[in-house]
């Protein structure tokens, strides 16, 4: 671990963002977490890591959001050593072929949250990813968004938004891993979190033991010589 590590998440208010932000504080991380909604979670780890967990208005779907909680981050870190792009949404699970009523509101939501949103982050808290030696790039992805392991009849939304996510995320490998930017690309399996609104009961894992898997993956130092998707298990999947 760097000295003064501190790293950025989104979608911290819940679920695997919630596990993660509260690993990292166990881990002697300071963190920037990424607040949405009004759960009480985040502001109980507050009263735990007064110091080191700073709480950051932030939709990632809104551009001025983005752009206030970056001017807010510079006022209180010098530096962003790990980003961890994990803020989603799904409302395409109960739509499960092109025969039902489809949402396209719903699906633009999807697309801005999921795909545009990690994009917004990424480049308005580029400038204090900069100044790390470590400059981890992490987004969180989904088996949905894989073309070749696709056997899904619907979620358009959830899915298309989860394969522009990894174009977007093939992109930005493209253009920063030769200036010292390090990536990770990850599926963390079923996880028993609350993005399609009810909290998902049948689901392998609680968000704080997904959250382990992610860091173990976010946080390895051995490199791939290219961008590829990880599961949850440290396998490479196709995409």
């Amino acid at each position: 671990m760097f000295v003064d590590s501190v790293a950025l998440v989104t979608g911290a208010d819940r679920g695997l963002g919630l596990g993660i932000t509260e690993e990292l504080l166990n881990r002697g991380w300071t963190v920037l977490a990424g607040q949405h909604m009004d759960w009480p979670e985040l502001s109980v780890l507050k009263d735990q890591f007064p110091s080191r967990l700073h709480l950051l208005p932030l939709d990632v779907g809104s551009d001025s959001s983005v752009s206030a909680a970056s001017e807010l981050a510079k006022s209180l870190v010098t530096h962003l050593d790990m980003l961890v792009a994990n803020a989603a949404i799904n409302h395409s699970a109960t739509v499960n072929s092109i025969r039902e009523t489809q949402s396209y509101e719903n699906m633009r939501s999807e697309f801005n949250v999921n795909a545009l949103g990690a994009l917004r982050v990424t480049g308005a808290f580029l400038p204090l990813i900069e100044r790390s030696e470590m400059r981890r790039l992490c987004y969180v992805s989904s088996e949905a968004g894989s073309i070749g392991a696709s056997t899904r009849t619907g979620w358009f939304g959830y899915c298309m938004s989860k394969a522009a996510l990894n174009m977007a995320v093939k992109n930005l490998y493209n253009d920063l891993s030769s200036q010292g930017f390090t990536f990770r690309l990850y599926h963390p399996g079923w996880m028993r979190t609350y993005m399609s609104g009810a909290k998902n009961l049948e689901a392998h894992y609680e968000p704080n033991e997904a959250a382990q898997f992610a860091l173990n993956h976010f946080l390895s130092e051995s490199e791939s010589s290219e961008l590829q998707l990880i599961d949850w298990e440290g396998k490479p999947m196709p995409w």
